[in-house]
Parts: structure tokens; sequence; C-alpha cells
């Protein structure tokens, strides 16, 4: 049993890991995408993003300056236990975590009104920003895993949840997931990206779903409807910075329960060239 302290130490590498380092299977995807790219000024691009990636790794600082929103997502064996003792220590760890980093100062004080429009003062301390809302999922293993994903907001403003009517036909949804999502990397502009997409049966489920994706998916292969998704909106040839080619590196898709019903409700997140920011540690 880990004492408060080690777990909260724990946590806080974590926040630093996921905020500063690429992963392996994602340096690779870079170093394929680099060998096959022919525009010059793209191949650039490539090749300057996972420079600044690896030199970021090597400094342990923030692969981008807008360092996210930590997002975390657990995973839970049956004979585990989760006490609201330790919910609280993770909170500490993503504090300390936050401060080391650093991450940036982005947290708006005030009432509800002044958050919204802003009136509230900025915080000046990092760890001031609070994690998302905790997503928990009981797995077979017998483990407590804790994955934190850093999310900026540039994705977040080009992200979209929204219903598709399905005709009973997965390619119909494909094709709207394409559409959709070429329009996005469009707007973007940080791109290489990954695509995130998460398949439910509520707007809740759907956005849960997509950061599951995130969570799980890797780039060292993709399911078919995946490959689908990320050559159809690569045809588009957006290209890194929008100078042309491959836009797209990976779609890391979710599909869960669905129910009778004309429509799957769908969410997409365009992660920018330096996301999915995620690391995981077991407790």
């Amino acid at each position: 049993m880990l004492k408060a302290e080690e777990i909260k130490e724990k946590i806080s590498n974590t926040i630093i890991l996921a905020g500063s380092t690429f992963r392996q299977d994602k340096i690779a995807a870079y170093q394929r995408a680099i060998a096959e790219e022919k525009n010059e000024n793209s191949k650039w691009v490539l090749e300057t993003i996972l420079e600044n990636a690896l030199a970021a790794e090597k400094a342990k600082s923030p692969l981008c300056d807008d360092t996210g929103i930590p997002h975390v997502f657990i995973e839970i064996g049956k004979n585990r236990s989760m006490t609201g003792e330790m919910l609280e220590i993770i909170m500490e760890g993503i504090e300390d975590g936050l401060e080391k980093l650093p991450g940036r100062p982005m947290a708006i004080c005030g009432n509800d009104s002044e958050r919204i429009s802003q009136a509230g003062r900025l915080s000046p301390n990092p760890g001031a920003v609070l994690p998302a809302p905790y997503l928990i999922k009981q797995v077979e293993e017998d483990v407590l895993r804790v994955h934190i994903i850093m999310q900026g907001g540039g994705p977040a403003i080009r992200a979209t949840t929204y219903r598709v009517f399905h005709k009973h036909s997965v390619d119909v949804v494909a094709e709207e997931i394409i559409s959709r999502a070429s329009e996005a990397v469009k707007q973007l502009g940080c791109t290489p990206c990954t695509l995130a997409v998460g398949v439910g049966r509520s707007h809740f489920e759907a956005a849960s779903l997509m950061m599951e994706a995130q969570v799980y998916g890797t780039y060292d292969r993709q399911n078919e409807l995946e490959k689908k998704i990320t050559d159809g909106v690569n045809k588009g040839d957006i290209g890194p910075l929008g100078l042309g080619g491959k836009s797209v590196l990976a779609t890391f898709l979710k599909v869960g329960p669905q129910r009778a019903s004309g429509v799957r409700i769908v969410c997409i997140r365009p992660c920018c060239c330096f996301e999915p920011r995620i690391s995981s540690v077991e407790l």
C-alpha cells in the first residue's frame, strides 16, 4: 500500500510526463510521416515538431505554451478500492505537477458570471487549474491505474459533438465523421493531428468515449474503420500547418454500447500536433 506522499509524487510526475513527453509509438509515427512526406516544407514542419518534442522531454518542459487542462481517467480492478481520501491525494499531486511543469496559469477566479465572462481575476498559480471531472472504468486486471491527459484549447475549439442519422450503415457514419473532421482539421492549424472519436448513446457518453479512445489508442495499429477515417481526411491534402500532404497521423476511435434509434451521437476532437498528451501510472 503506497503512502500518501508516494501517491502524490507519482501523480505529480505523471502530470509532468504527460505535458512534456511523446510516447514511443508517437515518436515512431512522426518518423514514419517524415520518411513518407514528399513536400519539403511539410517535412521540415514534421522534423521541427519532433525535434522540439524530444527537447521538451529532455528538459521536462512543456510541449506547448498551452499546457492544457488535466483530464483523469482511472481504471480500477474489482478487488481494488478508491476512497475519497485517495481522490484528494490525487488532486494534490495534480496541483503539485502543474506547479512544477510549470502549467500555464489559466484559472479564472470569481462567481459563475465572472468566470464565464472572464471578469474575475486570473490566478497566478498554475496549480489552481482544476482538473475536469474524473472518469472511472472497472477493468478485469487487478490494478488501480491513473491516466492523465492534458487537453489544450485549440482542439477544444474545433471539437464537436452531434447526432448522425446512421441509416443502418457504418459507411454513412464514417463519411459524416470524415466530413466534419476534415473541416475541423482545416481550421485547427496545429497539424498533423490525431483524431479522437467517440460514438455513444448520449452527448456525455460520446465525449467520455472520445477520452477513452485517447487512453487506449495507439499509432502502431489502426482498425479498418480508423484507417478509413484517417485516409478519408488525408485525401484533403491539408498537411502539416496546412502546407499540403497528410494532416492526420492516426484516428483513435471508441464505439460504446448503442441503442435502437435512428441516430448515433458522435464526438470528434482533432488533437493538435502535440496531443494526445498522456501519461499513466499504477498506484
